[in-house]
């Protein structure tokens, strides 16, 4: 889509939904999620978060992240089941009840990083043995890992901590037999995401799983898979060489709008910040969009003629 286009439909985002007759409503960074007595209803809203709050309104977010996740679910559900029964519109996900697991399923494929859990930054102040693997010496930043690592963290305490397998059994949290399990089809979902990413000239760097487990105490894979937001991507194309003349991959970023907010701000603790460029605003639109377009192979479709709560709310009567 041309960004003079998405300029025209800058104000055309959904904010926040406020559905009366889908149950009780819990607001989550971007998606609001309504649980009703047999199943639940994610919209995805177009609310770009950072710095713990909301920063800005990208037009077109929600509807690329659902269907992202819409195309992942459909590309990996012959290795595990997931929570989908149905999408009835690009901004919609109605999924199964079930008991969520108290850990995100973090695999890794390349060392790289500069936050203070990436391997990168523990590998280099000299760690190597990471409890459920053991990196070799002389690696450099960016480069593709031996195979995938899987590196999980906890998900509902205030700060999320990585820990290991045995560290999760010893905690009490989940039994060996369930850890291995997930750790087991964590990285076959991501042998499967770098299969099909490389073939539409995409890295699948690292990413994040959720599980729970459904009525039957069965595994399942929930929440979203392989956008954007839960994982890293690299254009392969330009990888190597760049990788040779220790450059950083080419990547998408969403970075360039954090930087104006710090550059114009505090944005952790101004009260009320400051309105983003629309030039910005729109850019990452593109950028949310491109990479929407790459990874599914599909050109992005957006129904213009009906505003976006009048077509939700009309779809939801489907469900």
């Amino acid at each position: 889509m041309q960004i003079e286009k998405i300029k025209e439909h800058i104000n055309d985002v959904l904010r926040e939904t406020d559905f009366k007759n889908l149950g009780e409503r819990k607001v989550g960074k971007v998606r609001d999620i309504y649980t009703m007595p047999d199943k639940i209803v994610l919209v995805s809203t177009d609310r770009h978060s950072s710095f713990d709050r909301i920063i800005a309104h990208i037009p077109f977010k929600g509807e690329v992240l659902n269907q992202i996740s819409a195309f992942w679910f459909e590309q990996t559900k012959d290795i595990i089941q997931n929570h989908v029964i149905s999408i009835p519109d690009p901004n919609i996900l109605v999924a199964k009840k079930c008991k969520p697991l108290p850990i995100e399923a973090i695999v890794r494929g390349y060392i790289t990083g500069v936050t203070s859990t990436s391997l990168w930054t523990h590998y280099s102040a000299g760690k190597r043995d990471f409890g459920n693997f053991v990196l070799p010496e002389d690696m450099k930043k960016n480069q593709k890992l031996p195979e995938p690592v899987f590196t999980p963290s906890t998900k509902f305490e205030e700060h999320d901590r990585t820990l290991s397998p045995q560290e999760i059994v010893a905690e009490g949290l989940m039994t060996k037999e369930l850890v291995n399990q997930v750790e087991s089809v964590a990285k076959k979902l991501f042998l499967r995401g770098q299969e099909v990413a490389l073939s539409h000239g995409l890295i699948l760097v690292d990413t994040k799983y959720e599980f729970g487990l459904d009525a039957d105490g069965k595994l399942i894979l929930i929440d979203e898979i392989h956008t954007p937001d839960s994982s890293r991507y690299w254009k392969a194309g330009s990888y190597a060489e760049r990788f040779e003349k220790g450059e950083d991959p080419e990547y998408f970023d969403k970075e360039f709008l954090r930087i104006w907010f710090k550059d114009h701000c505090d944005p952790y603790k101004d009260e009320v910040l400051p309105e983003a460029p629309a030039d910005l605003i729109a850019e990452l639109s593109r950028r949310y969009i491109e990479i929407y377009e790459t990874i599914t192979g599909k050109p992005f479709e957006h129904d213009f003629n009906t505003p976006i709560m009048e077509r939700i709310t009309k779809n939801l009567e489907k469900i």
